[in-house]
């Protein structure tokens, strides 16, 4: 998330927290640590992570201990970062509901229809000869192309599933992305995007998504892609360019699907998938391994049988 430029010492002023480092620095962005530029402030609360905070493009860190600041930087030390974020995610963006079914800041291109009970939220935009069936949820901020179809029931840019877990509760971390869906993608009915926690998830054009299909915050799908039924795709997922993906497949968070893969049905993948590749199973792997190994098995079995018939 963007936001107008601001001295860091603003950004101390409004979290009540100590600063060090380059004071002199000017922020002008909130991101999270896989999508973070110049300028931009993130947040790291756990010593595992510390590094990679320190050493990303990230200008300005919020941490919970005092460490050397790396040159040209800044610190702001803050018992809670996590909360912290979320204070400033609100600062800069506070929120703003909107309690008619089509805000009046939304935008709608030409020849687009939309239908009864859609909700589309402030500042929406929607593109040229689309169609949004009944019952469509769109959050505010969210993009959708030209040529685009989304059916009945299907809810657009809802909070990222995304809590840090306290003694005796969660905190959510607050969600100021959005979802864009570029030309001529088409979404079926009962599937949920979420938007980006700090940036976009997008999904992109050309791409075909089946009914009842989940996608997480951040994940990027690339153009031309089939995503069947009751597939699920964690959070920060980067996906490639014609990619299928087969009914039920569940994909972990932050992986990366290179182009021209399939994915066969039911499988779990928690693992990169270079470029071109067919996995198959839970844990996926190799399509012709997995099927190696199931075939494998099956003689297990008979040979245990003929042993026990003995």
């Amino acid at each position: 998330m963007n936001f107008s430029p601001v001295n860091i010492q603003t950004i101390a002023y409004i979290l009540n927290a100590e600063l060090t480092g380059n004071k002199e620095l000017i922020v002008s962005g909130i991101n999270e640590i896989h999508c973070v530029n110049d300028g931009d402030i993130v947040f790291v609360d756990h010593p595992k992570y510390y590094d990679k905070a320190l050493n990303s493009k990230a200008s300005a860190i919020i941490i919970n201990q005092k460490v050397e600041c790396p040159e040209g930087k800044a610190l702001i030390i803050h018992p809670q970062p996590f909360t912290a974020f979320n204070i400033l995610i609100r600062y800069f963006q506070p929120i703003q509901y909107s309690t008619t079914l089509i805000s009046p800041t939304a935008k709608i291109g030409k020849n687009t229809i939309v239908f009864p009970n859609v909700y589309i939220g402030n500042h929406v935009q929607i593109g040229e000869n689309s169609i949004i069936y009944p019952n469509v949820v769109i959050y505010d901020n969210c993009i959708v192309g030209n040529n685009v179809k989304i059916h009945a029931n299907t809810t657009i840019g809802a909070d990222a599933f995304y809590y840090k877990k306290h003694p005796d509760s969660f905190e959510q971390l607050e969600t100021c992305g959005n979802v864009v869906i570029e030309d001529f993608v088409h979404i079926g009915a009962n599937c949920t995007i979420d938007k980006g926690v700090t940036s976009s998830t997008v999904i992109g054009a050309h791409s075909k998504i089946d009914n009842h299909v989940h996608i997480g915050h951040d994940t990027k799908i690339g153009k031309r892609c089939l995503i069947a039924a009751h597939t699920g795709i964690a959070g920060a997922t980067v996906i490639g360019d014609r990619v299928t993906i087969w009914g039920q497949v569940g994909i972990s968070s932050g992986l990366k699907i290179g182009n021209d893969v399939t994915i066969l049905a039911q499988s779990g993948v928690g693992e990169n998938i270079p470029d071109g590749q067919t996995y198959f199973g839970s844990p996926a792997g190799p399509a012709k391994e997995k099927m190696r190994e199931v075939f494998a098995l099956k003689q297990l079995v008979k040979l245990i049988h003929k042993l026990y018939d003995k």
